[in-house]
C-alpha cells in the first residue's frame, strides 16, 4: 500500500494504471470528500483506491483521573495540555501512555508538528518537504515540544504495542493516550465501559482532522 504523497511520486513514474472507469461507475466524485479523492488523482485521474480513512489527532483521557487532577477541563493548549501532564504525575499516574514502536512515534510527531506549527507550515514541511520550513524555528519547536512529551512516559513505553497503551488508559493507570480513531475498536474492556470512562477531545491547538489513509495502487 502507498499512501499521500507517494501516490503522486509514483504516478510521476507512470507506474500507476487510470483507474476512472471504476471510479466513474461507482460514483466515487459523490461519495469522497474532495480533500481525499484529490490525494488519489493524478493528472485529474483517479490512479488509486481508498482503502480506509481514520482521524489519528485524538486524546484519549480518563474521565476520572481528568475529574481529579484537572477539574474536568480538557487541554485546549499546549500550556493546559503540559499542566495535565504535570498534574497527572504528581498524583502517581503515568501521564502519557504510549507505545515506543516507529508507526506510534510518526503519529505524535505529526500531531505534535501540526499543534505547534499550524496547518499552512505543516503542508511546507512535510507535504512539499520546503527547505526553508524544515530547518526553521517551527520545526525545532515541534522537535523540542515531541522531546518534553518523553519526560511523561513510564519506563514501560519502549516496542510497547498501542492497544496496551490504551488499555493503561481505560483501567486508570494512565491520563491520556494520543492515537487515532481506531482506539475505539480496542479489544480490551467492552466498548460500553470504553465510552464511559474516556473522554475523546482533539489534539491541542488543532481545529482541523488530521488523517491517515491507507490506499491500493
Amino acid at each position: 500500500m502507498i499512501a499521500g504523497p507517494e501516490i503522486q511520486q509514483w504516478a510521476e513514474l507512470g507506474v500507476l494504471a487510470n483507474i476512472d472507469a471504476v471510479a466513474d461507475s461507482n460514483g466515487w466524485d459523490k461519495l469522497l470528500p474532495p480533500a481525499i479523492a484529490d490525494i488519489h488523482k493524478f493528472d485529474g485521474h483517479y490512479v488509486a483506491v481508498p482503502v480506509n480513512v481514520h482521524r489519528i489527532n485524538w486524546m484519549w483521557i480518563n474521565k476520572s483521573i481528568l475529574n481529579e487532577v484537572n477539574g474536568g477541563r480538557v487541554p485546549e493548549n499546549w500550556d493546559d495540555f503540559f499542566s495535565f501532564l504535570d498534574n497527572a504525575r504528581n498524583a502517581g499516574y503515568t501521564a502519557l501512555a504510549h507505545g515506543g514502536q516507529d508507526w506510534q512515534d510518526a503519529t505524535v510527531f505529526e500531531q505534535v508538528a501540526l499543534g505547534t506549527g499550524g496547518a499552512d507550515w505543516y503542508q511546507q514541511a512535510f507535504v512539499q518537504l520546503d527547505p526553508e520550513a524544515l530547518a526553521s524555528p517551527k520545526m525545532i519547536e515541534a522537535l523540542s515540544t515531541f522531546k518534553k512529551l518523553r519526560s511523561y512516559m513510564d519506563a514501560g513505553m519502549p516496542g510497547r504495542d498501542w492497544n496496551l497503551a490504551t488499555s493503561l488508559v481505560i483501567e486508570g493507570k494512565a491520563a491520556v493516550q494520543i492515537m487515532g480513531d481506531w482506539a475505539k475498536g480496542s479489544s480490551a474492556p467492552p466498548a460500553k465501559r470504553r465510552t464511559r470512562t474516556t473522554s475523546v477531545p482533539p489534539f491541542p491547538a488543532q481545529r482541523m482532522p488530521l488523517r491517515s489513509m491507507s490506499t491500493l495502487s
